[in-house]
């Protein structure tokens, strides 16, 4: 295909991180664009390898992490840059934590999680992470059967907490086993809270609940006494001569119940054709793409030495390989 029909752009939909360097290294040989879906890479080096491609082929690449485009979480950005909730001081993300909570959800989920919060905040300093199995912290020998080939993981209980610019944490946790939509509860998303009060959006792919962006106006801790009120966010982006998405189709065959997953995904698309043409990275991009899989290395690097981990990392090792 990519000899005789010479696309300008390749999408790449497999879910399973091993498969993507192969085809984005046939791809950008022959200087197709290309939308990948998340986690771009399982490696880091192969990760390395795709960033060096992207500058010598002269390609460009957007990486699925549609977080950064959601009008949701557009707003959530823009209302912490304008003080709504004053200065920033933590932000709390979760994994879906269902059955793959741990190492499994910590790539294929929290990889999203991390990327928004680099997105919100900066590319991150250092992490301290405590990852166990059945109450045990994690060694290097550790290596958890997944759901999905999606390289090593390890763990049942994975907490990680980020330093980013300007005295910004942010934590990322995911348990096992959590209750999840059947139970009216959505664990995967991102609350900011600040030092005047707190933004929280959750999302998932179910058709409830529906997950709404949450503003508290109250100075408390997000756990005590907060009371959270409705954001309305309003639309104001357009894609001139684009047909209506058909939103009648969610729910069916891998298409999520959520219209976020839609609108999303498509001014993704939108911003890789953008990209192209003005000759510049996607806003999701294989360099932060990369960060957020050093940020999951990093996790295991300082569970496994009980230290905290400077980043970006030296080690382009996996820490879970020996």
């Amino acid at each position: 295909m990519l000899e005789k029909e010479k696309p300008d752009i390749v999408v790449l939909c497999s879910r399973h991180p091993g498969d993507h360097y192969v085809q984005i290294k046939a791809a950008a040989e022959r200087g197709c664009h290309i939308y990948c879906e998340k986690p771009m890479t399982a490696d880091l080096r192969e990760a390395d390898e795709i960033v060096r491609l992207v500058e010598e082929k002269h390609v460009k690449i957007c990486v699925a992490h549609p977080a950064r485009y959601s009008l949701e979480y557009l707003t959530m950005k823009r209302m912490i840059e304008n003080g709504a909730i004053g200065s920033p001081l933590t932000a709390y993300g979760r994994g879906k934590c269902d059955h793959r909570g741990g190492g499994e959800d910590l790539i294929v989920l929290g990889t999203h999680i991390l990327d928004l919060q680099t997105f919100l905040f900066g590319a991150p300093q250092r992490v301290w992470a405590d990852v166990k199995t059945n109450g045990r912290p994690i060694s290097s020998q550790d290596r958890e059967d997944t759901v999905e080939p999606v390289g090593p993981a390890a763990g049942d209980d994975i907490y990680a907490c980020f330093n980013f610019p300007n005295g910004v944490r942010g934590i990322l946790e995911s348990r096992r086993g959590l209750p999840g939509p059947s139970s009216g509860i959505v664990q995967m998303g991102l609350t900011v809270a600040g030092s005047k009060g707190t933004l929280s959006m959750r999302f998932n792919d179910a058709a409830t609940p529906v997950c709404k962006l949450r503003l508290s106006r109250k100075p408390f801790p997000p756990e005590d006494e907060t009371q959270f009120e409705e954001v309305p966010v309003t639309e104001t982006r357009s894609i001139p001569g684009a047909e209506p998405l058909d939103y009648s189709l969610c729910g069916g065959p891998d298409i999520p119940h959520a219209h976020f997953f839609l609108d999303a995904n498509r001014y993704a698309v939108r911003d890789l054709m953008d990209a192209i043409q003005e000759n510049r990275h996607p806003v999701s991009n294989v360099l932060n793409a990369r960060t957020a899989l050093e940020m999951i290395y990093g996790i295991y690097a300082s569970s496994i030495t009980k230290q905290e981990i400077e980043l970006p990392l030296v080690n382009r090792g996996h820490p879970l390989v020996r």
